[in-house]
């Protein structure tokens, strides 16, 4: 599937496992039992399949606009036996219902820091937003005045996941 839908970056499996399947992870510690979140620009589907891989209770939507890429986190929620605690929705984010959710996570959505405000407004009031990015993304939440934590991920020195709590709709 990478080859023709150029999921993830060609590497190494070993990078794989620590860059995108290890980095997912690092979101678990913040998702409660029984909860459910949004993923947004899903993709490859990270960094919420190995979540609901992880975390049998975890249930997710995963959103994402390109139509070949859709297909392929259809199938992979199959063949991984995640049909019923995800969904796919195939469109963009900001033509969408936001679904119900106490999370959004954020991996690799085209023109981040320029889609965070919108990202932001469409979540749900009081949700818990789980970002994966480096240095631009907390330069334009620091811009936004979005309170945020940043925990730096494994085997990294630029890349973070920020978690930032929502208290009431933007």
């Amino acid at each position: 599937w990478n080859a023709r839908l150029h999921l993830v970056a060609p590497c190494a499996p070993e990078v794989f496992a620590v860059r995108h399947v290890l980095e997912s992870l690092v979101a678990l510690r913040f998702l409660p039992p029984n909860t459910s979140a949004i993923d947004v620009g899903s993709g490859a589907g990270l960094p919420i399949i190995p979540c609901l891989v992880a975390r049998p209770d975890l249930k997710a939507t995963l959103i994402e606009a390109t139509q070949k890429k859709t297909t392929f986190l259809r199938e992979a929620l199959s063949k991984l036996g995640l049909r019923d605690r995800a969904q796919v929705c195939a469109e963009r984010f900001e033509q969408t219902t936001t679904p119900a959710a106490d999370f959004v996570t954020c991996r690799a959505l085209e023109r981040f820091t320029k889609m965070l405000p919108k990202l932001v407004a469409w979540s749900p009031p009081a949700s818990t937003l789980l970002l994966f990015g480096g240095p631009t993304l907390q330069a334009k939440l620091a811009q936004l005045r979005l309170n945020h934590t940043a925990l730096l991920l494994p085997q990294s020195e630029q890349r973070f996941l920020f978690v930032v709590k929502r208290a009431q709709a933007i």
